[in-house]
């Protein structure tokens, strides 16, 4: 089916809240484009937490500098579709979910009270993954919970545990300096007292900080409006990206955690890891390529924040003028600009987490789990920063994780709004899609902490997620395919370059997709 067949024009599916209803022209010079960014820093926000500081470092613990390639290339890979997606909601006016719903393929149709319900493949597996980010968000809160915990335990239990499990981190630092150094009676003499402490007592503190928080959420999800969630996360995320990054470079002061170049190179070497200690280090890559950069949720979900900011609205009533061309390839352009400035601040910051999880974990044999986490996350700012790295770490852990778990949920009500409009299940309309969002941003906090309750292993559940974004991403590349062929404006043109991208970007999720489902399903 052609849409443009359908005659249809942007009619603004879910324009919540936008900045502005009225046609606008395109600005024209560069300070007027970074005037109206903005949808690319939600996302970045969303995306920095649980890719980048949580399953990236994981992945550089495990595999060292080996996968150094595969982090660059699934951050670079997949702004072309997520550009994709927003030219189309640009030119249609229709969401992510609704064009989806509208493409070829097995399809659910029954009537109920007279209105007919409709859901193709695609929005019944988008469902599946939601499902899913409900755990990843779960897993996200009980980060947060960890780091407040540490920094301020609310139980006699909590404190014992933060103090067993820090003399565990810091002891096993100090054993991979004096094993670098060749000290063996230093190093026998370590191994003797990591083994004398105490196992980790049990304790809920991060749990009863993930319902506080969980709580605080919901106020903002409730009354939040975009300025307000845009403004949020370019303070958050830009400020512990700083510090992450002053941490990298400062590490190459430190003989035992310098990065080498020809561990850099190596990185960049297409290589695979071998499999050490039951753990599978490209099942995390892979897991880890569904979720860095843009996963197959931010791809879905960043349309609906460019409706907010007004892109589709500004260009107008879409028409055979010049008038709606002109408007249409500068806000085109001003998106872009959008996409392409997030991907450059997500990928520094996914390189930075990745090369700190192969400097310091990696060679401490260190791989953030459980309950444990946080407090080994936190270890890979203790040879630059010393007894503050914990501190320093917990506050920037705590801000960004808030930042994904809260514009994650922001933009998942958004997106379940939509759905259970354009599939029929609801009636479409502006004032029950503003009740009903509000009435998700209640309950979606609620669920994730459940979640976290009920699996209190953070980077399980993330990875989790991240699996179902890998199985999500071939649908995504095939829908970014059918909208460049079957439902793109010729009138805005299209390079070979582009296709080009277009379809390396198709592949590559095919290919993590097919493995993904032999790795966990059938192998």
């Amino acid at each position: 089916m052609d849409l443009r067949k359908l005659n249809l024009t942007n009619k603004i599916p879910c324009p919540i809240n936008p900045t502005n209803s009225k046609v606008k022209n395109p600005p024209q010079h560069t300070l007027g484009i970074l005037k109206n960014l903005g949808p690319g820093l939600i996302l970045a926000g969303s995306i920095v937490g649980s890719g980048e500081l949580i399953a990236t470092t994981r992945t550089g613990a495990e595999a060292h500098f080996d996968f150094l390639w595969l982090i660059i290339i699934g951050c670079f890979i997949k702004v072309f579709a997520q550009i994709e997606f927003g030219k189309h909601v640009i030119t249609y006016g229709r969401s992510s979910l609704e064009s989806l719903n509208e493409l070829p393929g097995p399809c659910y149709v029954s009537k109920k009270k007279g209105r007919q319900i409709k859901a193709n493949w695609i929005l019944i597996f988008w469902f599946i993954m939601f499902i899913s980010i409900l755990g990843q968000q779960g897993g996200i809160v009980g980060g947060v919970g960890q780091a407040l915990a540490i920094t301020f335990p609310l139980t006699e239990e909590g404190e014992i545990k933060n103090e067993t499990l820090s003399q565990k981190v810091a002891l096993t630092i100090k054993l991979n300096e004096a094993k670098s150094a060749g000290k063996k009676d230093v190093t026998a003499e370590l191994n003797q007292q990591i083994l004398a402490l105490t196992d980790t007592p049990e304790a809920i503190d991060d749990l009863l900080w993930s319902v506080i928080i969980a709580g605080f959420t919901i106020i903002l999800l409730v009354n939040g409006k975009f300025s307000l969630i845009e403004n949020f996360c370019i303070i958050l995320v830009s400020s512990f990206t700083l510090i992450t990054i002053l941490n990298l470079f400062a590490l190459q002061s430190h003989e035992s955690w310098a990065i080498k170049m020809d561990e850099i190179l190596h990185g960049l070497s297409f290589s695979f890891p071998d499999s050490k200690d039951g753990n599978n280090a490209l099942l995390t890559a892979i897991a880890a390529f569904g979720i860095i950069g843009v996963g197959a949720s931010e791809i879905l979900v960043y349309p609906y924040w460019c409706t907010e900011k007004g892109y589709g609205a500004y260009t107008g009533k879409r028409d055979q003028s010049q008038e709606w061309l002109v408007r249409a390839k500068g806000w085109l352009r001003v998106m872009k600009w959008d996409a392409w400035g997030s991907m450059l601040v997500y990928t520094f910051c996914t390189i930075a987490f990745y090369l700190l999880g192969a400097s310091v974990l990696g060679r401490t044999g260190l791989v953030p789990a459980g309950s444990e986490m946080i407090q080994t996350l936190s270890s890979m700012y203790s040879p630059v920063f010393g007894k503050w790295a914990e501190m320093i770490f917990l506050i920037g852990a705590v801000a960004v994780l808030f930042s994904t778990f809260f514009v994650a949920l922001a933009g998942q009500s958004r997106m379940v709004t939509d759905a259970l409009m354009i599939s029929g299940a609801l009636q479409d309309n502006r004032d029950l899609r503003l009740k009903l969002i509000k009435a998700l941003g209640f309950i979606l906090p609620i669920l994730c902490v459940i979640c976290y309750a009920l699996f209190p292993k953070p980077v399980f559940l993330i990875l989790i997620s991240g699996s179902m974004q890998a199985l999500m991403l071939p649908i995504v590349g095939f829908a970014v395919l059918y909208f460049r062929y079957k439902l793109s404006d010729p009138r805005l043109g299209y390079s070979k370059v582009w296709d080009f991208f277009l379809w390396a970007s198709f592949i590559s999720f095919l290919v993590i997709g097919i493995y993904q489902l032999y790795s966990k399903i059938l192998g």
